[in-house]
């Protein structure tokens, strides 16, 4: 049986071949199915499309939004959204080859966004981030609150 991770490095070989990114993701859910997710940036023309976030998207559709359980095999170390949207999906456990350095050396931005988002929101450069408070800014969290039939994430 091919192991998770080598499989998540073969398709990401297979996205540089076919013309998408060199990013491959395998995601295997506590059920035992794999969820495969490769780097649709440029085909799809969506910053989201992250290997990550396309076996994530996958497994959901199939099981839920819940995969706690499960685990995400990633051939490059994910970057800050890909994080973010295993911690969301509840995502056990994060296994990966490559670096984000590795990535670095190859032009993507992975280790800069980490070098500031390690340095505190504020420090983000790239985009403008403010705070402001304003009348009822929580008012849909008050509301949320109050949904007797809410479904709980």
């Amino acid at each position: 049986m091919i192991d998770p991770l080598e499989e998540a490095v073969r398709l990401a070989e297979a996205g540089v071949a076919d013309g998408s990114g060199p990013f491959g993701a395998v995601l295997v859910t506590r059920s035992g199915a794999w969820f495969r997710g490769v780097n649709m940036v440029t085909r799809d023309d969506d910053p989201t499309a992250h290997a990550e976030v396309v076996a994530i998207r996958a497994a959901a559709a199939a099981e839920g939004f819940d995969l706690s359980g499960a685990t995400m095999y990633a051939s490059c170390q994910p970057c800050p959204m890909c994080l973010g949207a295993s911690m969301w999906a509840r995502v056990d456990a994060l296994v990966y080859a490559a670096t984000a350095d590795d990535a670095a050396r190859a032009g993507f931005d992975d280790a800069r966004f980490y070098d500031q988002l390690r340095d505190g929101l504020d420090s983000v450069t790239d985009v403008r981030v403010e705070h402001r408070v304003i009348a009822d800014g929580s008012a849909p969290f008050e509301r949320w609150l109050g949904k007797v039939d809410r479904v709980e994430y």
